[in-house]
């Protein structure tokens, strides 16, 4: 029996970084992250298209759990500016040996003072002995904490 489910898994960031900020920085400027937090993303590079195209490939260089080194290839599957909404598929890499399918969409709501970043992973395990990608979401939740105090550091 092919075992074949899509499963989802959300989590929420509080920023004080302002969501247009946040999201220019996830879909324009991705290769920032690299800059922002070279202890755990090693590089992000684009290797077709360009910066905040739909269709562009881009390649991460990361360390994941136990101080692995892993690498992501993903398509910009899509882009809608207006809900400040990114949706990337990930095509080659190590979360692939666990996961026959994975896209990670990111969504950015304005609050009154920054916004609340949700991130939703949505995926397909290869088999059912695979645990559900808490830990890749807890990177990204890191990931988008460091980028929003970041963004915000020469405002207090």
């Amino acid at each position: 029996v092919a075992y074949s489910h899509v499963q989802k898994l959300e989590t929420n960031v509080d920023i004080n970084a302002s969501a247009e900020q946040i999201y220019d920085v996830f879909c324009n400027k991705t290769h920032l992250v690299a800059t922002i937090m070279p202890e755990t993303i090693k590089s992000v590079e684009i290797l077709e298209g360009e910066w905040g195209t739909e269709g562009s490939i881009i390649f991460w260089n990361y360390l994941h759990a136990e101080g692995k080194t892993c690498v992501a290839k993903e398509v910009v599957e899509g882009i809608d500016k207006k809900n400040n909404k990114v949706t990337f598929n990930v095509i080659e890499g190590d979360v692939l040996q666990h996961y026959k399918t994975l896209k990670l969409i990111l969504q950015v709501t304005p609050k009154e003072k920054g916004g609340v970043v949700i991130w939703t992973s949505e995926y397909e395990k290869q088999n059912d002995h695979i645990h559900d990608p808490h830990a890749l979401l807890q990177l990204i939740a890191e990931e988008t904490k460091t980028v929003g105090a970041y963004l915000t550091k020469d405002q207090n």
